[in-house]
């Protein structure tokens, strides 16, 4: 980002770096290294370039919100920064995702069973808060071009230990998988598997336009808390269709959406062709068929 400022008029910069206190000593020297780096880049000169630091006991926040040690962190991380960025007056929150980062995500959920919705990967842009913009710019960058380019500037880096731990299913991803790939299949899997992404996304807008446009269609007037469809004009459509319909119904009602499967999507379809009566969800929710309507809402 210094590099693509106009030298003339340079743009303000903030170098922001949250601890999560996670890894020890290994996170405090992680910071060492941030106050360093900018330090460094103020005595050679470089103007409009401020630091922010910041302290969060992730693994304390976690225990108490009783989540998910990687969900909390991501969610406090981001937090914090789109804080940062609303105290600065800034508009972009830039991170450093890879094309390695995105060949592993899309890699992962592919082996989980994810469909068009989760090939889409790393967004390479999203909204994080109003007015201010989360961008990936180097989501098409491989890792060994990066350190290249580091390495040619001279520029020390930091590497996250718990990256190289086998336990977790990524790295083995990234230390076993996509190698093995790259060696007997395709040298070129990791750029391959972003482009898969990018595609997915593309795709991914097309079919939630479709999508949105046929559940207006298909909607009739609500009974009280249930959503009233018209049986017969859903099951017009393909399944692939209907799946997205009520998977854009779920998000717009603000029902639990990561708590649904492939298998739960499916049943909502098999209730909508005729092929059960009703079918129950996560969240206390139940799809049934009323006559010639699909109601969708509460069990009780």
């Amino acid at each position: 980002l210094i590099a693509a400022r106009d030298s003339a008029a340079p743009f303000p910069l903030i170098l922001a770096h949250l601890n999560h206190q996670l890894r020890g000593a290994e996170s405090d020297a992680d910071e060492a290294f941030t106050t360093d780096l900018h330090a460094r880049l103020v005595f050679a000169g470089i103007p409009a370039l401020t630091l922010r630091l910041g302290r969060i006991d992730v693994a304390a926040q976690a225990r108490a919100d009783g989540a998910n040690l990687e969900a909390t962190a991501r969610r406090v991380r981001y937090h914090w920064l789109t804080d940062v960025a609303r105290e600065a007056g800034a508009c972009w929150v830039a991170t450093g995702h890879t094309a390695d980062d995105q060949a592993e995500t899309v890699l992962h959920r592919l082996l989980r069973g994810a469909g068009l919705r989760g090939l889409r990967g790393i967004a390479p842009r999203r909204p994080l808060g109003e007015g201010i913009t989360l961008i990936r710019s180097l989501l098409r960058v491989s890792r060994s071009e990066l350190i290249a380019y580091l390495t040619n500037l001279g520029q020390p880096f930091r590497t996250d230990a718990s990256n190289a731990d086998q336990r977790f299913t990524r790295n083995r991803i990234r230390h076993e998988l996509l190698p093995l790939l790259a060696e007997r299949y395709n040298p070129g899997v990791r750029h391959a598997l972003a482009r898969l992404a990018e595609q997915a996304a593309e795709a991914f807008v097309e079919s939630e336009v479709l999508a949105l446009r046929t559940l207006a269609e298909v909607e009739l007037p609500r009974a009280g808390s249930s959503v009233i469809l018209d049986r017969a004009a859903l099951a017009s459509h393909s399944r692939f269709l209907m799946r997205e319909v009520v998977r854009c119904l779920w998000e717009r009602e603000d029902w639990p959406v990561d708590a649904m499967s492939f298998d739960h999507w499916e049943r909502i379809a098999n209730v909508v062709h005729g092929e059960a009566t009703a079918a129950e969800m996560p969240g206390g929710l139940r799809v049934s068929v009323r006559g010639r309507v699909v109601r969708v809402g509460p069990a009780s």
